[in-house]
C-alpha cells in the first residue's frame, strides 16, 4: 500500500512539474509575442501624448455652439439645436438606408449561416470531408473584412446599397455559421439519438432533434449580429456602399466636424434603440413567449 501511495505521489509531482513547465513556456511565448506587437506598432509615449492633444482639438471643433437662449429656435437661428441638425431629414434618410442594408444583409446571412451550419457541426454525422470543407468556407467568409469585400463589390456592381448588402451578408454568413455550428454541437444528444433510433432521415434528425433545442440561441445570435451589422453598414458607406457612411466621410473631408458629430449622435441613438428592442425580443424569445 505504501508503495502505491509513493508511486502516486511521484506521478502527481511529475505531472505538476510538467504543468509548471508548460505554463512557463506559455507565458514566455505570450510575452514574446506581446513585445513583438509593441515593437511593430511603434508605440511611443511622446507620439501618444501628441496624438491625444490633436484628438482633443478635433473633438473641440466637433462640439456645436449651442445657446441656451435660442436652444429650441428654428434652424436659421445660430446656437439652436435645429441649426446644428439643419440637414436632419437627409441624414435620417441615409441612416435608415443603413438600417435597411443591415436588415437585408442579416436576413440573407442568417439563411446562409443556418444552411451551412448543419454540415459544419461535427455531431450530426456528416462525412468528415464535407464538414472540413464547409468549415473552411465559413472561415473564408468571415476572414475578409466587410470593408474590403465592399470595395470589391463597388468595383463590380458600382456604388450603392447592393455592394453593402452583399459584403455584410457574406461576413454574417461566416460569423453566424461558426456560432450556429457550435450551438448544434452543444445540443442535447438524447433527442437526436431517439429520432435516429426511430429510423428518421438526416434532415428529419436536424428538423426535429436539433432545431427545437437551439432555436432560441439562433434568434439571439441573429439579433446580436443585426446590431453589429447596423454599425458595419455605416462604416462601409465610406467606400460608396450605401448608407450614411459616405456623407459622414464628406463632412470630415470638407472640415465640417459639427455635421459629423450630429450624424454620429444620430447613429448612436439609433443603435441604443435597436439594442433595447433586440434585448427585449431576445428575452421574450428565451422565455418562450414568442413561440408559445
Amino acid at each position: 500500500m505504501a508503495l502505491i501511495v509513493e508511486q502516486f505521489e511521484q506521478r502527481f509531482a511529475r505531472h505538476q512539474r510538467q504543468m509548471a513547465i508548460r505554463a512557463t513556456l506559455g507565458w514566455l511565448i505570450f510575452l514574446a509575442a506581446l513585445s513583438g506587437a509593441i515593437a511593430i506598432s511603434h508605440i511611443d509615449p511622446g507620439v501618444l501624448a501628441q496624438g491625444i492633444g490633436k484628438l482633443t482639438d478635433f473633438v473641440r471643433l466637433m462640439l456645436p455652439h449651442l445657446d441656451a437662449a435660442h436652444f429650441l429656435a428654428g434652424k436659421k437661428t445660430v446656437g439652436s439645436l435645429a441649426y446644428w441638425f439643419y440637414d436632419f431629414p437627409k441624414w435620417l434618410g441615409l441612416i435608415w438606408q443603413s438600417v435597411e442594408i443591415a436588415i437585408l444583409a442579416t436576413c440573407l446571412g442568417f439563411i446562409g449561416a443556418l444552411g451551412w451550419s448543419f454540415p459544419a457541426a461535427r455531431n450530426l454525422q456528416m462525412p468528415k470531408r464535407i464538414t472540413f470543407v464547409v468549415r473552411r468556407f465559413l472561415e473564408l467568409c468571415r476572414t475578409v473584412p466587410e470593408l474590403v469585400t465592399a470595395l470589391i463589390f463597388v468595383f463590380a456592381f458600382g456604388p450603392g446599397p447592393l455592394a453593402g448588402v452583399l459584403a455584410i451578408a457574406i461576413h454574417t454568413t461566416g460569423a453566424l455559421g461558426k456560432l450556429y455550428s457550435e450551438v448544434h454541437e452543444n445540443a442535447q444528444p438524447g433527442p437526436i439519438e431517439g429520432i435516429k433510433a426511430a429510423g428518421a432521415s438526416w434532415s428529419k434528425v436536424v428538423r426535429f432533434g436539433v432545431v427545437p433545442q437551439v432555436m432560441p440561441n439562433l434568434v439571439s445570435y441573429a439579433l446580436l449580429r443585426f446590431e453589429v451589422n447596423v454599425a458595419a453598414s455605416t462604416a462601409i458607406g465610406i467606400v460608396g456602399a450605401g448608407g450614411i457612411g459616405l456623407q459622414l466621410r464628406q463632412a470630415i473631408d470638407l472640415n465640417v466636424p459639427q455635421d459629423a458629430l450630429a450624424m454620429i449622435v444620430m447613429i448612436i441613438v439609433l443603435i441604443f434603440l435597436i439594442d433595447l428592442t433586440s434585448e427585449r425580443v431576445r428575452t421574450l424569445f428565451m422565455r418562450g413567449q414568442l413561440v408559445s
